[in-house]
């Protein structure tokens, strides 16, 4: 039975429910012990086992983008995760509220990859990336929940002593489809053995989305769906006016179907998006710094008010030391414009050195 508002869970009191999935049912609480907002879940039992695992998992990373798990235990026969309370929404949530702006959706991409490296350094592989498990805080942070689907990778090295060989005897094995079917990837779709690449695809899909407002496979069933996402590729998001090549070309590398072709690990997806980012702040910089060229031909020149206007014929009359100043302004702003568009024209394009790379 669902738990009522106002209902104790040893220390935790039962504030409203917030949400519901296939594994339980989570639950805004108060710690009454340290007095501060949780996050709930409690299990479903037909979903124990996997409600074992994503506690595990989760528990186990410490980052900043992955959300803090406080502690896992069993009251009267409930099964339970107390998590830190993120106070924000989904990203899709967000998307659903109006089109982000390409800065935006790099930074956000940015985060989650760092959660991800994090992650795939411990062995842990989530598995089910997608908008609904990407959670923005009103701050601009961004933390990456639900890892109900994550596994220790087959080439994780630990001991037979820690909670991850246990995570690694309990995992479903290879040939059990698990995801969300939009989000999977080809090796994951036809239940291969996973790595963090299935990662990096999932976040190239939702990287797609953000872009196009669509995901890049389609199918009527889920069959469908799966052919589309082995044998088919999605339209160019070149389409798409608000996106630049280098960023297309990005999403593409994301998208590859056979991974060894894809981007192999997280930071090498970072520095790619890292890259773009500052390429399009210091154009939006340049672009606002450049100023039209100052000409005194039969043209007023302003330096304040109305009043205080003279034109090129009044300026011979002016004194010669504010003649000069206003000369070295102009030649002061030409240099620095020319030296901007000289520093912006030594950077490699970020498509040229990735099209380097591939």
């Amino acid at each position: 039975m669902p738990l009522s508002s106002g209902e104790q869970l040893g220390h935790y009191k039962i504030l409203s429910m917030i949400g519901k999935g296939g594994m339980g049912e989570v639950y805004l609480g108060t710690d009454t012990r340290l007095d501060r907002p949780v996050a709930i879940k409690v299990s479903t039992r037909e979903f124990n086992d996997r409600f074992e695992r994503e506690a595990r998992a989760a528990s186990a990373l410490n980052h900043p983008n992955i959300l803090t798990i406080y502690e896992v235990g069993s009251i009267d026969g409930r099964q339970f995760i107390a998590a830190e309370y993120v106070e924000g929404q989904t990203l899709r949530q967000r998307a659903a509220q109006s089109r982000l702006k390409l800065i935006e959706i790099l930074d956000l991409s940015i985060q989650v990859t760092s959660a991800l490296a994090a992650a795939h350094r411990a062995g842990i592989v989530h598995r089910d990336i997608k908008p609904e498990n990407i959670m923005l805080r009103s701050d601009g942070y961004v933390k990456v929940v639900d890892f109900g689907l994550a596994k220790l990778t087959e080439t994780a090295t630990v001991s037979s002593e820690s909670s991850a060989s246990t995570m690694l005897q309990i995992d479903t094995g290879t040939g059990v489809v698990m995801g969300t079917t939009a989000y999977m990837s080809p090796e994951q779709a036809r239940g291969l053995t996973l790595d963090g690449r299935t990662d990096i695809w999932s976040l190239g899909v939702v990287l797609y989305e953000m872009l196009s407002g669509a995901t890049p496979f389609k199918g009527e069933t889920h069959s469908d769906l799966i052919v589309s996402i082995l044998e088919r590729d999605p339209v160019p998001l070149l389409t798409t006016e608000i996106v630049p090549s280098e960023l297309d070309w990005i999403v593409r590398k994301a998208l590859r179907k056979d991974r060894e072709e894809r981007y192999q690990t997280a930071p090498e997806l970072s520095g790619d998006l890292r890259s773009l980012k500052q390429k399009l702040e210091f154009d939006a910089h340049l672009e606002r710094s450049v100023t039209p060229d100052v000409t005194t031909s039969a043209k007023e020149v302003h330096t304040g008010s109305p009043q205080d206007s003279f034109t090129t014929k009044e300026q011979a009359t002016l004194p010669t030391d504010v003649t000069v100043a206003a000369s070295r302004s102009s030649r002061l702003r030409t240099f620095v414009v020319g030296a901007a568009l000289l520093i912006r024209s030594t950077f490699t394009p970020v498509e040229s050195v990735m099209r380097l790379m591939a």
